[in-house]
C-alpha cells in the first residue's frame, strides 16, 4: 500500500469516526431534551455546531470510497433522525414556554389595571384622623 492511499484513508477514517462522534453528541442531546435538562441541552448544543462546523471543512476536502459513503449516509440519517425530535422537543417548549409568558403578561396587566383602584378603595374604608375626630 502506498504513502497516499495510507493517507486517503486515514482521512477517510478521521471523516467516519468525526461523524461518529456527531452521532453520539446528538444521541446525548436527544436524551437531555427528553429529559427537559434544557440548560445542559443548549449547552451541549453549541459544542455540536462548533463540532458541524469543523467537520464541514474536512469533508468538503476529504474523497470517500464506496464503503466510507455508505457509512457516512447511515450515521448522517441517525443524526438527521435524532435531530428532528430534537427540535420537535423544543419547538414543544418553545411552546409551553409562549403560553407561560402570555399568561403572566395577563396577570400583570390585570394587576396594573385595577391595584390602583384597590389602593383607592382602601383609602375610603380607612377613616382619616380628621373623621375620627382625632385633630
Amino acid at each position: 500500500m502506498s504513502a497516499s492511499e495510507t493517507a486517503r484513508e486515514n482521512a477517510q477514517q478521521t471523516l467516519i469516526d468525526a461523524y461518529a462522534k456527531l452521532l453520539t453528541c446528538v444521541r446525548q442531546m436527544h436524551e437531555l431534551a427528553n429529559a427537559e435538562q434544557w440548560a445542559e441541552l443548549i449547552e451541549q448544543r453549541t459544542h455540536y455546531v462548533m463540532s458541524v462546523e469543523a467537520l464541514r471543512s474536512r469533508d468538503a476536502e476529504t474523497v470517500l470510497d464506496e464503503a466510507a459513503r455508505k457509512r457516512k449516509a447511515e450515521l448522517l440519517e441517525g443524526i438527521l433522525e435524532h435531530d428532528v425530535e430534537i427540535r420537535r422537543r423544543l419547538v414543544a417548549r418553545r411552546d409551553e414556554l409562549g403560553k407561560l409568558i402570555s399568561v403572566s403578561q395577563r396577570q400583570r396587566n390585570l394587576h396594573r389595571a385595577y391595584a390602583p383602584q384597590q389602593g383607592e378603595v382602601a383609602g375610603f374604608d380607612v377613616p382619616s384622623d380628621q373623621e375620627k375626630g382625632l385633630t
